[in-house]
């Protein structure tokens, strides 16, 4: 006989003792009293924090449905689908130069490339990128094709 099979007899023997004194184990209320009021505790805190729920206004009036596709009932929306989703507004535009500021240009020489023009006149050649993009209508579609005598307009 091995470890277990002697730890389920013995648990047997328990259970048959209890069945002939004619004692019922306790629930789990009576066992387990400490976790029984601490878990009631924890949801009384929590109600009392949570902001008061605002009485309900008066209906609103129904919005006219669209008539149902043939054969499918209407689109209900669901905690899972996208309808009911808030939409973050888009970030306000950043206070940009005065009207009647003049923007920085760049007049492109023979041998430059975007690089060296942002490396130069912005400091870090990295941000060629962003010279493109200001500049995209006067380059074209093809970034490392400028020619000399290009004005190009510089970022901020």
């Amino acid at each position: 006989m091995g470890l277990f099979d002697f730890l389920k007899s013995e648990k047997k023997k328990q259970a048959a003792a209890r069945k002939a004194a004619g004692t019922a184990p306790a629930d789990y209320a009576a066992t387990y009293t400490d976790a029984v009021n601490a878990t009631r505790a924890a949801a009384e805190r929590m109600a009392a924090a949570a902001p008061p729920k605002a009485a309900p206004g008066p209906p609103k009036a129904a919005a006219p449905q669209r008539p149902a596709a043939a054969g499918r009932p209407p689109h209900t929306p669901t905690p899972s689908s996208a309808a009911h989703k808030a939409v973050p507004a888009a970030p306000a535009p950043e206070p940009g130069p005065p009207a009647g500021a003049a923007r920085r240009t760049y007049t492109v020489r023979k041998g430059d490339t975007l690089m060296l023009i942002a490396r130069r006149e912005l400091g870090n050649e990295a941000r060629w990128r962003e010279l493109y993009a200001v500049n995209r209508a006067v380059i074209g579609s093809d970034p490392h094709l400028v020619h000399p005598g290009q004005v190009l307009t510089l970022p901020g």
